[in-house]
């Protein structure tokens, strides 16, 4: 009986959702690779995608029907966990296009920077939701700035600027849904600007350069879009070009020429969402644009319904992180925000990004599940009191 109850609490339309994002990105990804000749099988990228979709469905699943509320007192080893898989990249990691991010298990290559962002989640929103509001608000925020701070840094310097811009962004939003003041925003923002300041313009004239040289292309690519077409600035270019040739209905399954020709690269990663628009157009992109707000006004709707603000920040954290990679990823491809190697949520090739994002679904299916079980109970007692 306890069993079918859960499965009676489970969020189906957030659920669908995710399954029709993973379908759909898996279809792209076959589109984009399925004609390399490097390949062993056409269908070897989307096995992969598909064999890690499984993983994080099960792991999904354990944690969803897992009370949520229990991961409080874990924090502190979730915490110390993320740090020490984020420190053995560095002696054990594997090296690919100038960064060490993977962690080789033989059948898998581990992210620990994907993992970190869903566990970040959870230990902040756990220190939060332990303070009072107004209780030594200025020493909550430095504490909580200086927890992500430690796991930002560490993946920053592999580097993976991407990701360390992710923990940023839902520790800035788990500080907005805590409540913190507008005057800290400010401070934290000056901070911020000040310190990309010192890394961009000031300390490479005294010979201490902080980014990386195609960091430092990146950036001059998206503030001069016309910086290098033919170099840094290529992928932004056959970027452009694939999504405006899409038009309104695109060019067809495997017959976008950016893509099929191999002119984009990282098509199955990074720019994923340039063979889409390419390859399906505008309906494409709008049935695309239509299951990411379905997920994120699901998830909004968890934080609201939410009997705890433990589980509200959860569920905030995780959608703020869904929402920031988005957005970003989207933006990068078509020139509103510098290339970061983001990855688009569910639809990317992945296997860590996949399994992290179906840990976050997870999260938010047991502080669903853990609502309406509340609200079952007052029901209950409501009628006996009647």
């Amino acid at each position: 009986m306890e069993f079918r109850t859960y499965l009676r609490h489970f969020d189906y339309a957030l659920l669908a959702a995710v399954a029709v994002l993973v379908a759909y990105g898996s279809l792209i990804i076959y589109s984009a690779t399925h004609s390399d000749p490097n390949l062993p099988s056409p269908f070897y990228y989307v096995k992969v995608q598909l064999a890690a979709a499984s993983i994080g469905t099960v792991l999904m699943a354990v944690l969803a029907f897992m009370d949520f509320r229990g991961l409080r007192n874990y924090r502190q080893h979730i915490f110390f966990g993320i740090i020490g898989l984020i420190l053995l990249v560095f002696i054990v990691g594997a090296e690919a296009k100038g960064s060490t991010r993977w962690i080789p298990l033989g059948f898998f290559n581990l992210q620990p920077s994907e993992i970190a962002k869903v566990g970040m989640i959870v230990v902040l929103a756990a220190y939060l939701s332990e303070r009072g509001r107004g209780e030594l608000e200025s020493q909550t925020t430095l504490t909580t700035l200086g927890i992500a701070a430690i796991p930002a840094l560490l993946v920053f310097i592999q580097p993976d600027f991407g990701t360390a811009l992710v923990l940023a962004a839902v520790t800035m939003a788990l500080l907005f849904l805590y409540g913190t003041r507008w005057l800290h925003f400010g401070v934290i923002i000056a901070a911020i600007t000040g310190s990309l300041v010192m890394i961009i313009e000031v300390l490479p004239l005294i010979g201490i350069q902080i980014l990386k040289p195609y960091q430092i292309d990146r950036l001059l690519v998206f503030l001069h879009p016309e910086h290098d077409p033919s170099g840094s600035g290529y992928h932004l270019l056959q970027s452009k070009i694939a999504i405006g040739s899409g038009m309104m209905a695109g060019k067809g399954l495997y017959q976008g020429t950016q893509t099929q020709l191999n002119f984009l690269p990282e098509h199955h990663t990074d720019f994923v969402f340039s063979v889409l628009g390419e390859e399906l157009g505008f309906i494409g992109i709008t049935i695309l644009m239509a299951l990411y707000v379905l997920v994120i006004w699901r998830g909004l709707r968890i934080a609201i319904i939410s009997e705890s603000l433990f589980g509200s920040l959860i569920a905030g954290g995780v959608v703020s992180m869904l929402l920031f990679q988005v957005f970003v990823n989207i933006g990068m491809t078509i020139g509103i925000m510098p290339i970061t190697g983001i990855p688009l949520p569910f639809v990317s090739y992945g296997g860590s990004s996949m399994v992290a994002n179906l840990l976050a679904i997870g999260l938010l299916e047991s502080v669903h599940v853990r609502s309406r079980l509340a609200g079952d109970r007052r029901y209950r007692r409501a009628q006996t009191t009647a």
